[in-house]
């Protein structure tokens, strides 16, 4: 997999002439893929970006000739070519700069465009600029979307997970603040045109940085969000606490403790005006019990000082993944976009 890479390199084992296979699209994701022979020039590997469906190619070694072999059907009147991706950079507090993938249609109006902001940075895990058939639809109405690779996840590297977890994790949050701040800077959208998606840990990025930067967004999508950080990990009867100690420490101890109290979003919300709020959860969710959200929203309707929307959806059937079975996962994207695209309208009008 790469993030900023431009090119996967071929060593031929004979000693011959190196080479690369080239990509022309600046924010993708590239892996080898699974090719059970063994004595072969060709190497099979797989490619997707947030314009291309996902896509495995045999790429001959000798001839250096690539053959696409399957992509991900997309139905309907869908061209790659409608779209564009960049990769652009987003300079943090301390220097450090973030990498940000984002997607746009070319016929859209220039100027500042309504512009969904999403963001993870927990565990390693990357969020890859990968396609996705449903974005397509906030894209086809005018969105731009945008994934700010936050420290916290792993897209370069060990040191960029490290410094986004224990006594590191407000990185996470500036860095998508930073990742904000400039793509409004920069023209591409306006504060009262942004809004911002993160889900589980992600929901604790999106929360935090509600607290601490509420001017960024017209709007938030928390789903299923981890948000009331300090009271869950003292209680170790809660599955997966005790393991994740290594990602968020320890609050028995004191310098762990402080640190969560300073940036868990339950424990922080303020006498003061916040963005729109959509909030997510499910009564069978055994990683997010249901509690977290329900309580952050409790709180935020007790102090806030705005008007502005705060929905809680409550799914009684559903776990920590959402709603199960094609349709009903749809619906659910659905809601959180209708719920986007409402937000834009009324502001467009009002």
């Amino acid at each position: 997999r790469t993030l900023g890479l431009t090119h996967l390199r071929i060593l031929p084992w004979d000693g011959r002439e190196e080479h690369s296979i080239e990509f022309s699209e600046p924010a993708y994701v590239a892996y080898l893929h699974v090719n059970p022979e063994f004595d072969t020039t060709v190497v099979r590997y797989g490619f997707t970006s947030l314009t291309t469906p996902s896509s495995v190619f045999d790429y001959d070694m000798e001839s250096r000739t690539a053959e696409l072999l399957k992509q991900q059907e997309v139905l309907g009147e869908f061209s790659p070519d409608d779209y564009t991706t960049e990769r652009l950079w987003a300079k943090a507090e301390d220097g450090t700069e973030v990498p940000v993938s984002i997607v746009f249609r070319k016929d859209s109006p220039s100027g500042p465009a309504p512009l969904l902001l999403y963001g993870y940075g927990a565990y390693g895990i990357e969020s890859d600029p990968a396609f996705s058939i449903r974005t397509l639809s906030l894209l086809d109405r005018g969105f731009t979307y945008a994934i700010a690779h936050v420290r916290g996840g792993e897209e370069l590297g060990r040191p960029w997970y490290d410094g986004g977890r224990l006594g590191e994790k407000q990185n996470s949050f500036s860095d998508f603040a930073a990742v904000a701040d400039h793509l409004i800077e920069s023209g591409r959208t306006t504060s009262d045109r942004l809004y911002a998606m993160g889900g589980s840990a992600g929901g604790l990025l999106v929360g935090a940085v509600m607290n601490q930067r509420p001017d960024l967004f017209n709007g938030i999508v928390a789903a299923v969000p981890f948000v009331d950080v300090v009271t869950t990990m003292l209680d170790p009867t809660i599955p997966l606490t005790t393991e994740e100690y290594d990602e968020w420490g320890n609050p028995s101890e004191l310098e762990a403790f402080r640190t969560m109290l300073a940036y868990s979003p339950f424990d922080n919300v303020e006498a003061k005006d916040y963005p729109n709020l959509l909030v997510t959860s499910g009564l069978h969710d055994s990683q997010v019990q249901y509690w977290e959200p329900t309580k952050w929203v409790a709180r935020l309707r007790a102090l806030k000082t705005d008007e502005n929307l705060l929905l809680l959806k409550t799914n009684m059937e559903a776990g920590h993944s959402g709603a199960s079975g094609r349709f009903q996962s749809l619906r659910e994207t659905a809601f959180k976009f209708a719920f986007l695209l409402r937000l834009e309208a009324e502001r467009t009008q009002g």
